[in-house]
């Protein structure tokens, strides 16, 4: 659930609040607080991150991060579930230990609940097309589908949206194909 905040809360602001095992997210200067994801959760990740590991490993084209830490501005801070960067890019986006700019590709696993399901759907999809990512995936393990957005000028349009039975290709990674029914596979 998103708390409005007046004056809108800054990075700085949510780097002096105590660690409490919440996830803590800012988007255009308002908290949004969640829960550490749930084990089945956590169980589509890693199918994703081996995945796509293993296909970095042949395809070396790329970085690919889990849960890292993206600030795009002094009011808009998010953790995504995956980040994906070019190589050719990773030395423009990467400051330190944290992506500064937008990243290649960013996938999302929506956790259970509504303020989730509509942080990802709009709040975070608005947020990466602003800055520029290329390319979000959004698995819904509750309808067991992947929703992939593409950014036509500064929008992140939905392109596709796949189901079980339905594979997951991308130009941003050349040859890469993932049966849907993977990622869920547990």
């Amino acid at each position: 659930m998103a708390s409005r905040i007046e004056p809108l809360m800054t990075v700085a602001d949510l780097d002096a609040c105590p660690d409490d095992n919440n996830r803590y997210e800012l988007i255009g200067g308002e908290l949004f607080v969640s829960r550490a994801p749930g084990i089945s959760h956590q169980r589509v990740l890693l199918n994703l991150q081996i995945a796509l590991s293993d296909y970095l490993k042949v395809h070396a084209i790329g970085i690919l991060v889990p849960a890292p830490g993206m600030i795009l501005s002094d009011y808009d801070a998010v953790i995504p579930d995956i980040c994906f960067v070019r190589n050719e890019r990773w030395n423009e986006v990467v400051t330190g230990e944290e992506f500064t700019r937008a990243v290649d590709l960013v996938i999302e696993i929506i956790s259970a609940g509504k303020e989730n399901r509509e942080r990802d759907l709009k709040f975070k999809r608005q947020l990466y097309a602003k800055y520029g990512v290329q390319e979000y995936w959004i698995v819904d393990r509750e309808n067991r589908c992947v929703l992939i957005y593409l950014l036509r000028g500064n929008i992140l349009e939905e392109i596709a949206k796949l189901t079980v039975e339905e594979e997951i290709t991308t130009s941003l990674l050349p040859r890469f194909q993932l049966k849907v029914s993977s990622i869920f596979n547990f």
